[in-house]
């Protein structure tokens, strides 16, 4: 029998990490060897180089599963992802293929799909929860595939900063939470609304929503 796949799933619910185990655990070719609870410790964990397939959450502290996927895609090129999210809405599921991930499974249909995702990702295939799919995505879903997906405006650090200040985090608490500078954010900041055009955290913070760095 083949060695199962090393699966990490990362949620910041105990509950839906739980449940997911238990679904992929009963399938013999599919093994649930570690959990996160944010996408940065998400991150940290798939770089060690022994987990094959990465379940993220589109929304997480600290780091979103989007994020999580962007350097997953660069730095651990063999390494599969598939997105977890609330939402069906088809800008959520264009931003996971840009960001390199190949699947796209629903919670509210996650015990249903979630496996077939899996298999799906780990076979250099892709997997979005049907009802998702118009004609013109299914066509960016097979381009973000074949070209590993494409480049963000933002760096990873300025995408940081910028989740944290649209959750309305002060200065001194992004410098703490990132252990960088006060300064430094502020510069990051001031690039930040530079390179969206923006004027303010209202701003910002639709700028979040759109990109999936928050939910609404």
């Amino acid at each position: 029998m083949a060695v199962p796949v090393r699966i990490l799933i990362a949620d910041d619910h105990a509950v839906v990490r739980g449940g997911l185990r238990l679904v992929l655990d009963q399938e013999p070719d599919l093994a649930v060897v570690a959990e996160a609870e944010n996408g940065a410790d998400a991150l940290e964990r798939c770089l060690r180089g022994d987990i094959g397939l990465a379940v993220l959450d589109i929304a997480m502290p600290r780091m979103t599963g989007l994020q999580a996927t962007r350097e997953l895609s660069s730095r651990c090129p063999d390494l599969r992802t598939v997105i977890l999210s609330m939402h069906d809405r088809e800008q959520y599921v264009a931003e996971a293929l840009d960001a390199g991930a190949a699947g796209y499974v629903v919670k509210r249909a996650a015990d249903r799909d979630i496996v077939d995702a899996c298999r799906a990702a780990i076979r250099g295939d892709s997997f979005v929860y049907p009802s998702t799919l118009s004609a013109a995505l299914r066509e960016k879903l097979e381009r973000t595939r074949l070209s590993g997906g494409a480049e963000r405006s933002l760096t990873r650090r300025e995408t940081e900063v910028a989740k944290l200040v649209a959750e309305g985090h002060s200065s001194q608490a992004i410098a703490s939470i990132l252990v960088i500078s006060v300064k430094t954010v502020e510069n990051h900041r001031a690039n930040i609304y530079q390179k969206l055009e923006i004027g303010d955290r209202v701003e910002l913070t639709r700028y979040a929503i759109r990109e999936g760095l928050i939910e609404a």
